[in-house]
Parts: C-alpha cells; structure tokens; sequence
C-alpha cells in the first residue's frame, strides 16, 4: 500500500466523509486501489503535484472532462480573480449572467433563453422540472447518464430492476429515493430506434421529456437523432440534450450543433467554465418561460465566478477553435493505442467514443480479467509519471511533447501486461487491489 500523504489523508476522510470523497469518480478505489495520490497540491497544464511533491501528467480524465483548456489557464482565472476583487455576490445581480446568457443563445440560434446554476447534475434537475411544468405530464424517457438526482434514480425503484446499469455505471440503488416516483423514469438504448418506439407507445401521453446525450461512446446512426427529435415532438414532449460531457467538445457549443438536431432544451457544466462551478440551461422560449410556473431559485446561483469562467472560457475556445486540437490529440492517442497493442503478442484492445473523449477497452484473456488489465495499466502509468487509465479526454494543453512521452510510457506498459498475460501472472503484478468497477458502498 502507498503510504503517501495522501493516502493517509484519504483513510482520514473515509472516517469522517461518507463515500470518501464528493465525487464516485475521483474515489482512488475506481482508479488504483491503495496506491493513488488522491489529493492534489497544484495543478496547472495537464501537470498536477501531489501533496509530497510528485508531479505527473494527466492523459486521463483531466479534471473528469472539466478543463478543456488545462487546468490553471490564465485568461479564465484572470477573469475569476477580477470577479472576486469585484465582491463575487450582493444584493444586486451579477451583469456576468445576462453576458453569458447572450452568448450561449446567440452560439445556439434555436435558443432563445437561459438559467443558471453550479453544477451538471442539478442543471439537469433544472431542465426536467421545467420541462414537466411546461407539458403538465411526469414520465422522463431518457438515454445515457444524468447524475445523481431523484428523477433519474427514479429508473432503479422497481424490485430488482438494475435499468442504469446500461448507462455508465453499474449497482446504483434507489435507496433514499421516494418509492412513489417508481415508473417516472424509463430508459431506451442509443442508437435503437425501435426500442424508442416501443418505449414512447407504452408511455402514450404521459411523457413530459426524452432526455439523452447527442453522443458519447458511439456517433448516431444516419437520421437517428432526426428521428429522435421529430417521435418527440409529435408526441408533444420536450426534447432535453444533456452536453455536460458533449459540450465544446466537437464544436463551439453543444455536439448536437455538429450533428445538425436541435432540441428543445440543452444543458451545459463542465468544459463551459474550465474547471469552475457552473451549469447552464438553455432552450426554446415557449418551453424555458415554463420556469415561471415552478420553483426554481438558489442563492448560489446569483454569484459573478462562475458566468466570468465562462465567459472568458467560451471566448477562447472559439478565439482558439479549440475543438480542432481535441480532435488531433484524441486521434492521436488512439494511435498509440492500436499502434502498442498491435505490437504485442497478447493485448487486444477496443477503442469507443468521439475522439476528444476516446476510450480503451481491454479485451477479457484467458490468463487474466478486463479489470485486472486496467489496474495494471493505471498502477505501472502512475509508476512512469503519468495519471492515466483507459480513457482520455482531450485539452488544448495536450500537446506533441507530452503525447510523444505518453506513447513511450503505453509501449513499456503494454509490452510488460503482454509478458505477464502469457505467462499467467498478471495477478501477481499488481501492487494493491483490483480497480472497482461500478457504484459500491465503501466500509
């Protein structure tokens, strides 16, 4: 076991902060059990410093997909920094609101109005409950993953029912989640239009929202989203497209900008403020005026660093067209992907996702499992100076220099992970416990 800082402050949180940490995917135990640095000192670039001094490149998750520009980009902070020396609330209202408001409509010409908040998942919240107020009617039919709210949770009520399993992450539980919401929430696959129409007659009338993502591990069929938006709309619901992790990843804007499909509501946190707390929620007039209707209000919401971080973040990824390095860097590490794996005897691979956002599936061996696979990529990366698993979001900050080194650390790694599955002992090489797969109750 690491007996880092931050591996003994980690066991300190475990006894004082349920879970562990505040975030399911930051919990060292979904990354490298036992031996991750879990906290950080500094970060800046795609560099960050743990709390004894060790610096390492992140060619991971970056921030969880939050900092497309590197994380400490000046301009953004800057722009933060003149907020806060401004006083960052009162009683007043923040112009940077109204700012930032103009421009999201303005990128997205099918919107017309937007609300704010601080985070993605209570932006979704945002987006379901006035998309109910605006229809009168409760049942959410929706596709991928949408955080951590009682109207998504709503999908695993049923006795045994494991519907989110699917989408992302494996094992949550509906405890705590009012039993009476059961049947609120009904999932459909991507890319599987009869299942959605199936799905849409059994709901009939009742249905208030489609929610999904435009795009995540695979692009849509021709016409998919199309045909998504056009079921919806005659079905007399609201069209919500969750970019939290789309967003100004294809383009300035939401993915579903990219694929030409309008919805009737979008929703945007993470890359739109490079790191900072915010959420947005964007969308048709007639549709987000239904906010008048309902309750919707959060002192947090009013303060001036979140819409500064946007501001100035937006701007420069449209000044920087930043979405045209994402792309190159994804491809890039792609081919170092297939390229390693080709080169050994026992590695087989498969890679998903839009390039900005690529993902590396280890394939089962005879010798060994998926999830030992990852552990030992994760553990001998962590070992060669890199925070890396198997995927990798993309920033402006990724540039030759740290790929070139990125694809020599993957060829020793992969080349020792062959050796190890051919000779049965891959089990045996890992330093601690094996990564933890999906939701699980930490003791």
């Amino acid at each position: 076991m690491n007996t880092g800082t931050g591996q003994k402050l980690y066991q300190k949180a475990c006894s004082i902060i349920p879970g562990g940490t505040q975030l399911l995917s930051k919990r060292p135990e979904m990354l490298l059990p036992d031996n991750w640095p879990c906290y950080y000192s500094k970060a800046k670039g795609i560099t960050v410093w743990d709390l004894d001094g060790n610096s390492y490149q992140d060619v991971g998750y970056h921030g969880i997909g939050a900092c497309v520009l590197g994380y400490g980009d000046d301009d953004v902070d800057n722009a933060v920094i003149d907020a806060i020396k401004c006083g960052s609330t009162s009683i007043l209202n923040s112009p940077q609101e109204v700012e930032l408001a103009e421009l999201l409509v303005d990128l997205h010409p099918w919107a017309d109005m937007a609300r704010f908040s601080r985070s993605g998942g209570e932006a979704m919240s945002i987006a379901v409950r006035i998309a109910r107020s605006a229809t009168n009617r409760d049942v959410v039919l929706f596709c991928g993953y949408h955080g951590w709210h009682d109207w998504y949770l709503a999908a695993n009520l049923a006795q045994g029912n494991d519907n989110l399993s699917d989408h992302l992450l494996p094992g949550l539980k509906a405890k705590g989640v009012p039993s009476h919401l059961s049947g609120s929430a009904v999932p459909f696959h991507y890319n599987d239009i009869e299942e959605f129409h199936r799905r849409l007659s059994e709901i009939g009338d009742r249905l208030a929202a489609v929610v999904m993502e435009p795009v995540r591990s695979s692009d849509p069929l021709p016409n998919y989203l199309e045909t998504i938006a056009d079921l919806t709309k005659k079905a007399g619901a609201v069209l919500i497209f969750d970019e939290i992790t789309s967003g100004f990843r294809l383009c300035p804007g939401g993915a579903h900008l990219h694929f030409g499909v309008d919805p009737d509501i979008s929703v945007f946190a993470k890359s739109l403020s490079n790191g900072y707390p915010m959420g947005a929620v964007i969308g048709r007039r007639e549709v987000m005026e239904a906010a008048q209707d309902t309750f919707v209000s959060s002192t947090a919401w009013t303060e001036s660093t979140g819409p500064a971080a946007s501001i100035a973040a937006v701007n420069k990824y449209i000044e920087n067209q930043v979405q045209e390095h994402q792309k190159k860097a994804g491809e890039e590490v792609c081919e170092i992907w297939t390229k390693n794996a080709n080169a050994t005897s026992e590695l087989a691979i498969d890679i998903s996702g839009i390039k900005p956002l690529s993902h590396l599936s280890l394939k089962t061996h005879e010798s060994g499992n998926p999830s030992e696979q990852k552990t030992f990529l994760t553990q001998e990366m962590l070992k060669r100076g890199f925070l890396a698993t198997t995927s990798f979001y993309a920033t402006s900050c990724h540039d030759a220099e740290s790929l070139a080194q990125y694809d020599q650390a993957i060829s020793e790694v992969f080349g020792h992970m062959s050796d190890h599955l051919k000779a049965g002992t891959l089990r045996e090489a890992l330093d601690g416990p094996v990564v933890h797969t999906g939701f699980y109750r930490l003791s």
